[in-house]
């Protein structure tokens, strides 16, 4: 009888690949796992900062009511207003705490003076984080 030589080598072959298309797998189930989480953590941050300059607004409620056109009202894509007034200040650090959490992060906040009813709109861009839509929008309405 002859005996056959190599056959466990195939084996352990065969063995290898599968295992390494396996790992591969979990390594794709892992990257998945990171971009939802930064995702996750982006809208986290987007919820706590809104409300932050809702708490802002409710600390300093006589001047956000006061007039007939709010002076925290502001538009995205608008400057904030430059002073040492307390609505300057606190949408100032405002929008530098959004640029600083989020990417490309900024937002806009309006107020009906007739029902109070105040807007935040929370904006930032997502597009390393996920393929597709890259602007991403946190918005809260409440009441001060």
């Amino acid at each position: 009888m002859r005996k056959q030589f190599g056959f466990s080598m195939l084996e352990v072959l065969v063995t290898m690949i599968i295992v390494s298309f396996g790992l591969l797998g979990i390594a794709g189930i892992i990257a998945n796992g990171l971009k939802n989480n930064q995702g996750s953590y982006a809208r986290s941050q987007a919820s706590w900062l809104a409300n932050d300059i809702v708490d802002r607004m409710r600390a300093n409620r006589a001047v956000a009511e006061g007039a007939s056109t709010s002076p925290y009202n502001l538009a995205i894509g608008t400057a904030a207003a430059v002073g040492t007034s307390v609505v300057a200040i606190d949408l100032t650090s405002w929008r530098s705490a959004l640029a600083a959490a989020l990417p490309t992060g900024t937002g806009g906040v309006s107020l009906d003076s007739t029902s109070k009813k105040v807007t935040v709109t929370v904006q930032w861009d997502e597009s390393r984080i996920k393929d597709g839509s890259a602007s991403q929008q946190f918005i809260v309405e409440t009441k001060l």
